[in-house]
């Protein structure tokens, strides 16, 4: 009899192994302007029947301040036959000279784009500020499909005070890098979410004065970054959960006894490390649970910008990555 239950529980085992994986990973041909690592793409958005990509437009390296629009339905044709050219527009992003002097006014050095949602025409960023800047900033700006332009309200600059260390330091190039819509209100979560002491996003609603001052919204303790977000459903959404193994990122890595560790260790060393994980926002805080591990191949990518889309979800990272460019990979579902 034990004989017999040990063969059962060990042929359940290896059946739930053989289980296909919820995603297979289709990547996307890009046209070469889009596929230009410098990019440095960290955001996408989904509006009709659009993907929209974010760059950090990084004034300070007299990078152009735009968002680039891909067709859905090229998107689709070349995942239904792996040939075709996607078809896209640019959209220029104006007056965010005019912010960024304002910024550099009260000492607040911008550093680049970071998060985009659009809700109806109005588009929203978020700014991520150099490590000292005591705060990131959330801009808006009218989308003009007719001229294929986002124009900035100047007016409108809403200041998130960045968590800090017991020590009162600041967290190594960390901002509010996952931004998304809800119930007529933006939520935006921090970079780092491992704080020994309270963790927390804002909640801003839409229809914000420039002097509105964000509600704070408590998060659960989570490792590694949190890089962008996208809403599912009532009160549910999924985010980009991510480790980078960088010599100057050591106080992302957890502590020994955290059995998260286990995913980010390589030997003695540590290794890059890449998972969707599903948030929940109930009783005015947010929860989370693991949701899936990216096959290890796209692991070393930078994973910066999330949509969901049928299904399944785009990812888009940086210039970091084993291709040297933008790779725009689509997780399709089974």
């Amino acid at each position: 009899m034990k004989h017999f239950l040990l063969a059962a529980l060990l042929s359940a085992s290896l059946s739930g192994w053989a289980q296909k994986a919820p995603f297979i990973p289709r990547t996307i041909t890009l046209p070469k302007e889009i596929a230009d690592r410098n990019n440095q793409f960290s955001g996408l958005h989904i509006r009709n029947n659009q993907l929209f990509l974010l760059g950090e437009s990084r004034l300070q390296e007299r990078a152009e301040a735009k968002v680039y629009a891909l067709e859905l339905s090229s998107i689709d044709g070349q995942l239904a036959h792996n040939i075709g050219e996607v078809a896209y527009k640019k959209y220029s992003i104006r007056n965010l000279d005019v912010i960024r002097a304002r910024m550099d006014s009260v000492s607040q050095l911008y550093e680049g784009l970071e998060a985009m949602t659009i809700v109806g025409n109005v588009a929203y960023f978020s700014i991520e500020t150099t490590t000292p800047s005591a705060y990131c900033y959330v801009i808006k700006g009218e989308v003009d499909d007719a001229s294929t332009s986002i124009v900035l309200d100047t007016r409108y600059l809403v200041p998130l005070a960045k968590p800090v260390l017991a020590n009162g330091t600041h967290i190594h190039n960390a901002g509010f890098e996952a931004l998304t819509s809800y119930n007529q209100e933006l939520l935006l979560l921090f970079e780092y979410n491992n704080f020994t002491h309270d963790n927390y996003g804002f909640r801003l609603p839409t229809a914000t004065a420039p002097a509105d001052i964000p509600h704070y919204v408590p998060v659960a303790k989570l490792p590694f970054r949190v890089t962008d977000v996208v809403q599912e459903g009532k009160r549910r959404f999924t985010a980009i959960n991510y480790f980078y193994n960088g010599a100057e990122d050591s106080v992302y890595r957890t502590a020994a006894s955290d059995p998260n560790t286990a995913f980010i260790r390589n030997g003695a060393g540590y290794q890059n490390y890449c998972r969707l994980i599903s948030l929940q926002y109930k009783r005015n805080k947010v929860s989370w649970k693991p949701l899936f591990e990216l096959p290890r191949e796209y692991m070393t990518y930078n994973w910066e910008g999330l949509a969901a889309y049928r299904g399944g979800y785009f990812l888009i990272n940086d210039k970091y990555g084993p291709s040297n460019q933008s790779t725009l990979l689509y997780l399709q579902k089974q």
